[in-house]
């Protein structure tokens, strides 16, 4: 590594916010109501100024990544563990990089949804430990996609899991602790299976010739380590059961309604639109290029797998009386999609994925923020407390709507590229699952139409009656998001250079190709020739 450690920054200017924050003294007991207040101010401003520079600085270090460069680029390497092969190792391809950018991107605008979060919470907790708890969880989860090497990024993977477990259990609403256990619980077995093949796969790098029968666990050294059929399919499962219940995938998706439903509304946007993409990177970065033979082997099932995802997500979607678990199944229902593309095998379902798990990141973490202004407004997130908003709050259901038309693919909309890209290269292999998957588009203009229409349409109910409008921070908090749904709707393509190199390299390490087109042969074309004679004709007849 030479000159500036970029990736480092990243993720070390919100661990130095959360760490500045924790070292703001403590109002004394007998202090005045107004002193309380502006400690928890300065503990907002500061966690919103951090985060601002954190985005700028990805901003920056983006324009240093050569969509023609090398795959890994940015790259930093430190001997961390040496007795175990361990490294301090970053880097990051097309893929890596623009989730990097989607994470630097949200986390300034749940800041700014949840300003008062902290101040509604069940449990009244300090209002600058939520905030360091979330400039704590921007660190780990830039880090767990920057890591390069496996051992770091397991650090990263489950240390994740710790500031989420206290912004769902401390800070959370309903059976807060249930949810937050849950998760904890769900998210620690799938790591235990995942450390087990880790481990292992360390014992087998060891035996390798190509590591210099050295154990390491970077992987640009384990994808060049020859494993049996066998042991690909023994480490697949360890790696691939731990992503699925981070997604999740059905069926190991149960914690998610529960964990959304209890979580204030800007730690479920984190939850839903950043940590479990974490599970759909790490099914694309390390089971498909560190066990290309087991991929080949399970494929079949887990696209079964993603398209009852895809319809069981929305058809339970369709039924929920609560927004939050509503938003949450819909995610269920989006990551089958994005396990979808990823397991067809195609560069256009790669492309598509990784573009999808930007999207969805952007889509539902607008209608989750919106959702959370609805119900701060009404002080309930039952569907069925609403009604008539657009009559008294035009701006909040406007953009309510547009962010619900986002979750359902409308062209013009980014999810719809991605969603596109999904199902093309699906069909171009796997038509009766790209079939299937198909009807979650109909499935989604239900859930989604039929929660807009019953919140924002027909008559003003009488709790809605005195809703304000959004305002001035509640727009700031919005609108960049809108604007990039829109913006990624219309023109994809820069977003789509950075991620396709990546994908053609991760292709390659498989070792799949796309479908060829079957194209009419020349005596085909021939015997429709003018002049052509029946026997001719008879001869290339099926």
């Amino acid at each position: 590594m030479n000159g500036i450690p970029w990736l480092t920054v990243a993720g070390a200017l919100p661990l130095l916010g959360s760490i500045v924050l924790t070292l703001i003294p403590p109002v004394p007991a007998n202090s005045a109501p107004g002193d309380v207040e502006a400690r928890d101010k300065l503990a907002k401003v500061l966690a919103l100024a951090f985060s601002v520079a954190t985005l700028a600085w990805v901003i920056v270090m983006a324009t240093r990544f050569s969509t023609s460069g090398p795959t890994y680029q940015l790259t930093e390497q430190y001997s961390w563990i040496p007795q175990f092969g361990v490294h301090y190792a970053l880097g990051v391809d097309g893929i890596a990089l623009v989730l990097v950018g989607m994470t630097a991107v949200l986390m300034p605008v749940v800041l700014l949804a949840s300003w008062h979060d902290a101040d509604r919470g069940a449990t009244r907790r300090s209002v600058k430990s939520y905030f360091a708890l979330m400039l704590l969880l921007e660190t780990m989860m830039i880090g767990v996609f920057e890591a390069t090497d496996v051992f770091l990024f397991y650090v990263f993977f489950e240390a994740m899991l710790v500031p989420m477990y206290f912004m769902i259990g401390s800070f959370g609403e309903g059976p807060r602790q249930y949810a937050a256990v849950k998760f904890l619980l769900y998210s620690l077995f799938g790591g235990l299976l995942m450390l087990v093949a880790v481990i292992a796969l360390y014992v087998y790098a060891g035996d390798s010739p190509a590591t210099g029968h050295h154990g390491t666990f970077l992987l640009s050294s384990l994808v060049h380590v020859a494993l049996s059929p066998t042991a690909q399919k023994w480490l697949f499962l360890g790696f691939f059961l731990a992503f699925a219940i981070k997604a999740p995938l059905w069926p190991f998706h149960t914690w998610l309604p529960d964990a959304a439903a209890s979580a204030q509304p800007g730690a479920a946007v984190l939850m839903l639109g950043v940590m479990d993409k974490v599970g759909t990177f790490g099914m694309i970065r390390y089971c498909l290029e560190l066990f290309p033979a087991a991929v080949s082997y399970f494929k079949v099932l887990i696209l079964t797998l993603a398209v009852i995802s895809i319809l069981y997500g929305a058809v339970v979607a369709i039924g929920q009386k609560s927004m939050k678990r509503l938003i949450g199944y819909t995610s269920v229902s989006h990551f089958g999609f994005i396990v979808l593309g990823i397991f067809a095998l195609t560069s256009q379902g790669q492309a598509g994925a990784t573009l999808y798990m930007v999207n969805h990141g952007f889509a539902t973490g607008a209608l989750f923020i919106l959702a959370g202004f609805l119900i701060v407004r009404r002080g309930s997130d039952r569907i069925e407390d609403y009604g008539g908003v657009q009559k008294v709050a035009p701006m909040l259901a406007g953009l309510f709507l547009v962010s619900g038309l986002a979750g359902l693919a409308m062209p013009g909309l980014s999810t719809f590229v991605s969603e596109f890209l999904v199902l093309a290269g699906t069909f171009s292999r796997y038509k009766v699952a790209g079939s299937f998957a198909v009807v979650g588009i109909i499935l989604a203009a239900i859930y989604i139409l039929w929660m807009v229409q019953r919140t924002t349409h027909g008559p003003v109910s009488e709790s809605v009656a005195s809703f304000r409008d959004l305002r001035a921070r509640e727009l700031w908090a919005v609108m960049p998001l809108i604007a990039l749904i829109v913006a990624m709707g219309v023109y994809p393509k820069p977003v789509l250079d950075v991620i396709n190199p990546a994908v053609k390299a991760t292709m390659s390490q498989v070792h799949v190709t796309n479908p060829v087109p079957a194209h009419p042969a020349p005596a085909a074309n021939a015997a429709h020739a003018p002049g052509a004679n029946s026997s001719h004709l008879k001869g290339n007849q099926p």
